[in-house]
Parts: C-alpha cells; structure tokens; sequence
C-alpha cells in the first residue's frame, strides 16, 4: 500500500512539476480523453418522462448516498423549484409548466452531460478528470487536489464539492453507473424508469432513434435534439415538445467548451510562473496531507 502511495504521489507531483516548468505549453497535465465511435449515451423523452423521479431513488442507492423510502419521490412538492445536482443528489428532475397546458407539465432530468470534449477534463491541472472510452466522464479522487477548477469551467453547472468534508472531501457528479456498466448492466437510473423515458445504448444508434422519432411524430417533437451538437456534443441526448429556452437548457452553442477553460488557463499562468511554483507547492503538500490522512484512517 504505501509503496502504490509512494508512485501515485510521484505521478501527480512529476504532473505538477511540468506545469511549473513550463514542459508544456498548457497548465493542465494531459488527462486521456478517448473520443470512441462506440461510446455510449442516453436518449431521454421528456415527452414520456411522469416525474415519478425514481431516477433520483435508484442513483443515490446505486451511489450509496442516502435515499430514504422510494415513495417519498413520488411526493412533486420538491419539483416546485428549480433543482441542481449537488453532494447529495447526483440527479435532479426539474418541473416546467406550460402556460397552454397548465394539467401537462414537462419534467426534465439533470445529471452531468459527459461531454465529448469536457470542460472539466480541460480545466483541470493534475489531470484527474477523463473522458473514458465508453463515453462517460470519471474523477480520480487520488490525483485530485481540491481547485474545483472543473465548477468554475462546466457550462452546465455540475462538479459538486463536499464542503461539509474537512477530511478527504470528493467532487462529487454522475460517474455513469461506471460499476454497474462495467458488469453489463444498465446505469441504475435507466434500469428503474417505469415509463422507459430513458434510452441507453451506442451514441450513434441513440441518435437515429432520436430523428426517427422526430420523422415520424413531427407535431409531437421540437426537430432538435439537445446534446447532439450542444458544448460540442454529450453523452447525454434530449427529445422536447418544448424548445430549449423553455425548459432552461443551458445555451452553450455547439464549439466544444474546453477551447475556454484553455484560454482563462492561459491568460492566469501564462505569464506568472511564480503563482503557478506556488500553487503547485501547495497542491502537492495537500496530496500529501489527504492520502496520509487516508492511510491513518485504513491503519485503524
């Protein structure tokens, strides 16, 4: 154990150390970021969607956090304001009334979008943020120094802090049921949709069901899938009745967001090498300090 600690921390400070060098050209200490043709996806209707929000139950049980009974879900009263997802809930589903069908709201679910070109994994300096093969975003808690750069870069509001943590405290976002997948089943949020509003599978094929339902039911669809080219793409896909405003997608345009996150990075450490040598110093005694706090706790 202590020696795996010993390369681990060797990894991140030697990462460290490239940006305070300036090996690179770039702050960051390049993540992997496998942009497959396989990669998977979800579709979600909104338009079957009941906000029953068993999603929310089956993540934080999937995650265990703590979910209480399934039927308290079922109670709407908290879809009367707006939602995000935090330390508690990797998963929200948001309520928009429409004034022409006051009986027929459309409920929406939130969740980090897994973009094709993350934010997140441009942002973040030690490269503890990747875009895996299957298409999901993922955060290492081990090369993790605690910035919080990936909030300020996500278009979509998403990376959660714990806060309440003054020990080993995580970011915390949807991991795409990373555990779940990797033994062939479904993210634990499709598995339990009574009403199958949400579709997992191959990106591409989500895609074509996608217009093949717009094609077919013309009048039932707005003729845009959100997330198809949205932030450069994501993982995550959606069929309205409703246009995008409406229901507060964020408006983030269709160029990939990590060409910001570089360029608010080049413009801080660009040209301040002595902040950077700082920084660094004071994020790898950080590291230290959570994986020996980490390997106290394992000790007892």
């Amino acid at each position: 154990m202590k020696n795996r600690s010993r390369r681990s921390f060797f990894k991140t400070t030697a990462a460290i150390g490239a940006a305070v060098t300036g090996v690179t050209t770039t702050a960051k200490a390049g993540p992997k970021n496998i942009l497959s043709p396989d990669r998977m996806g979800v579709l979600v209707d909104t338009t079957v969607c009941i906000g029953c929000r068993n999603c929310e139950w089956g993540c934080k049980t999937a995650h265990d956090l703590p979910a209480g009974d399934l039927e308290t879900y079922h109670d709407p009263a908290p879809m009367e304001k707006m939602r995000r997802p935090d330390d508690t809930a990797l998963t929200v589903i948001n309520k928009y009334d429409d004034p022409e069908k006051p009986l027929v709201p459309t409920t929406v679910k939130v969740q980090c979008m897994h973009c094709d070109h993350p934010a997140c994994v441009s942002a973040c300096i030690v490269g503890a943020f990747t875009k895996e093969e299957n298409g999901s975003v993922q955060w290492d808690t081990d090369m993790c120094i605690g910035c919080r750069y990936c909030m300020v870069a996500c278009p979509f509001q998403i990376p959660a802090f714990e806060y309440h943590k003054a020990i080993h405290p995580n970011i915390m976002k949807c991991d795409f049921c990373k555990d779940r997948t990797k033994g062939g089943l479904l993210p634990a949020c499709v598995d339990i949709c009574p009403v199958e509003a949400l579709t997992y599978g191959r990106r591409e094929d989500l895609l074509r069901i996608a217009k093949e339902r717009i094609r077919k039911n013309p009048d039932k669809y707005v003729n845009t899938i959100y997330g198809e080219h949205d932030a450069g793409g994501t993982a995550w896909l959606y069929l309205t009745a409703r246009n995008a405003k409406e229901l507060q997608f964020p408006d983030v345009g269709t160029d990939p967001m990590p060409g910001v996150s570089e360029s608010i990075q080049h413009g801080i450490f660009a040209y301040f090498v002595p902040p950077v040598a700082l920084y660094a110093l004071l994020g790898s005694l950080m590291w230290i300090t959570k994986n020996r706090q980490h390997s106290e706790e394992e000790g007892h």
